[in-house]
């Protein structure tokens, strides 16, 4: 016998046995016939195994998450080809699945085990046109925190993971802010990938009713006209359908928290703090499936993974139109010059959704001895509901041509960076007739709230200023694909910017100031010399009793409106050159 045919029979003896082999696997969910979830060792574990048997499966480690263990990503792809670049060339549609930003949710982390197990075992065939990059556990701190008891709405597994990290941060409203290793590791992952769809398995919390599996879409607006529109007609009915066909009722995420979904529901507002709110900023399809948590966890799992692979089939079927509108909606945030920075729902719009729901009671609590929400399983019912998913701008801002960031906010610098945001650098130091922003007014929570006080209700006014730059500070053109991006977290009144989340915090602080005793007489021959802030001062006394009454308020008047006063208080510290 020749040498190669040697060779071919012993490779398709490997290839039988590792199929037999990925065959042969089973989860802790099977073991347990659905009681257990597997730990993350195990779950890693689990993927290596595939991976060594299998030519269609990759593990790579990525960077730290703040557990102090790098994040993994397992690539999946019928060609054996695992470079997302060329699957981008080849024209594949890449779906990117997150499992486990709250490990007390583990659906996803058990369903796509098993997802990639029945690909390397050969019972799904993957197409050649869908590759998959899955990041099978991304809350590893919380992962390693298990117990049975942080979950009390939830019908299993027996024992889980906390929905805090290993800095008891929720991980989905850290995508902007990226306080967490994790996060700034996705962003790297993610922007790699450049994902087609992006998925991120979750449970719901909230209301009772009989569907298994709830759907949040990334709101369509966001997506542009474009691709949004397309997603709502054709992707999502397909995707519904293709549940159906598998004996799921699934309906769209019941955004009514303590509440009758009965009366309808609205679309759930996915700010660019969520998963789906940062991908869709890139103009991924975004997705976060929400199984129901009073289902068993059995149930739950198995809807998880019929929905992956639905997803699948679906991509498959339109994979040539996700491409072109994906590429279009690309094209188009290149050259915007309008962006929402709030939506709200549109009351005066909404689709009929057929919903399988409970009747909603009270009854009087044994605890309290007061009334309490109550849904009676003894009274199911299926009715056609109101469905709010068409929003309308509330806040929209006009791109600028260019942002300049001084090199000194170099936590704001690392962040774009780690997007992929295109910039320069000033070669030599340079004055530059710039839009001037300072903050007016603004709120901030009393309340801590992931770590930062958020600031709100943010207004600003704006100038035209010559201002110096020095050498090594930044100019952001936003002819690029990272413009929507700049815009959501460079604007001062955006709800998820970096001055919302506290980042431009220490221009709100005056640095120097005065003592009265000795801002009085200086303060004195200032008005003598400028005529106009004497004008402007006097018609404030005339006009403003209360200030009229305020020595303290007077000289900060004419504190404000001298040279001494410092120019970089309530500055917003980036600046914009308008077309």
């Amino acid at each position: 016998m020749k040498l190669y045919s040697k060779f071919f029979i012993i490779q398709a003896i490997i290839i039988v046995c590792s199929v037999q082999d990925a065959k042969a696997q089973k989860t802790v969910f099977e073991k347990t016939n659905g009681i257990e979830t597997s730990t993350y060792p195990e779950v890693i574990n689990f993927y290596r195994m595939l991976a060594h048997g299998s030519d269609q499966i990759k593990i790579e480690t990525g960077g730290l998450t703040d557990a102090g263990i790098p994040l993994h990503t397992v690539l999946v792809n019928s060609e054996k080809k695992f470079s997302p670049k060329q699957w981008h060339d080849q024209k594949k549609v890449v779906i990117m699945i997150l499992n486990g930003i709250h490990p007390g949710e583990p659906d996803g982390i058990d369903a796509c085990m098993m997802l990639v197990r029945d690909i390397a075992a050969k019972k799904i065939i993957l197409p050649k046109n869908i590759a998959l990059a899955i990041i099978p556990v991304y809350n590893i701190g919380g992962a390693l925190n298990r117990s049975a008891f942080s979950r009390v709405n939830q019908d299993g597994p027996s024992e889980y993971g906390f929905r805090g990290n290993a800095q008891n941060l929720d991980l989905n409203r850290d995508f902007i802010k990226s306080d967490s290793k994790n996060a700034r590791s996705f962003a790297e992952i993610f922007h790699e990938i450049s994902p087609d769809i992006f998925i991120d398995n979750h449970v719901s919390d909230g209301a009772d009713y009989q569907h298994t599996m709830t759907l949040i879409t990334g709101q369509y607006n966001k997506m542009g006209n474009i691709l949004g529109e397309w997603v709502k007609k054709v992707f999502d009915p397909a995707l519904f359908k293709g549940m159906k066909d598998k004996n799921h009722d699934m309906v769209p995420y019941v955004n009514a928290e303590g509440s009758d979904p009965a009366s309808g529901f609205t679309q759930f507002y996915d700010e660019p703090r969520y998963s789906t709110g940062f991908a869709t900023l890139f103009n991924a399809i975004s997705y976060m499936p929400e199984t129901h948590m009073l289902k068993p966890y059995k149930l739950r799992v198995m809807a998880t993974y019929d929905l992956m692979k639905t997803f699948i089939e679906t991509a498959n079927y339109h994979a040539q139109t996700i491409i072109q509108k994906r590429n279009e909606a690309i094209a188009f945030t290149t050259s915007q010059k309008n962006f929402t920075l709030k939506w709200e729902v549109d009351s005066s719009k909404f689709d009929l959704i057929p919903f399988k729901g409970y009747e909603a009671s009270s009854l009087i609590s044994d605890v309290t001895g007061k009334p309490v929400l109550f849904y009676d399983h003894s009274k199911p019912f299926t009715k056609q509901i109101p469905y709010y998913d068409y929003y309308k701008p509330v806040k929209t801002v006009k791109a600028p041509k260019s942002y300049i960031v001084p090199q000194g906010w170099w936590t704001v610098l690392d962040l774009l960076k780690l997007n992929n945001v295109e910039m320069r650098r000033f070669t030599a130091d340079t004055s530059i007739e710039v839009t001037v922003t300072r903050i007016e007014s603004y709120k901030s929570l009393p309340f801590p709230y992931e770590k930062h006080h958020k600031n709100n209700d943010v207004t600003t006014s704006e100038t035209k200023e010559v201002i110096h730059f020095r050498k090594g500070d930044y100019l952001i053109n936003l002819d690029q694909n990272g413009n929507r991006y700049l815009v959501e977290t460079l604007e001062p009144t955006g709800d998820d910017g970096f001055f919302a989340w506290n980042f431009f915090d220490a221009v709100l602080q005056q640095k120097e100031g005065y003592s009265e005793y000795r801002w009085n007489a200086v303060a004195e021959d200032f008005l003598k010399n400028n005529p106009d802030v004497k004008k402007l001062f006097e018609e404030k006394k005339k006009s403003d009793t209360a200030f009229a009454n305020n020595p303290s308020a007077q000289f900060r008047f004419v504190y404000r409106h001298s040279p001494w006063y410092e120019p970089a208080h309530m500055r917003y510290p980036i600046f914009k050159i308008m077309e």
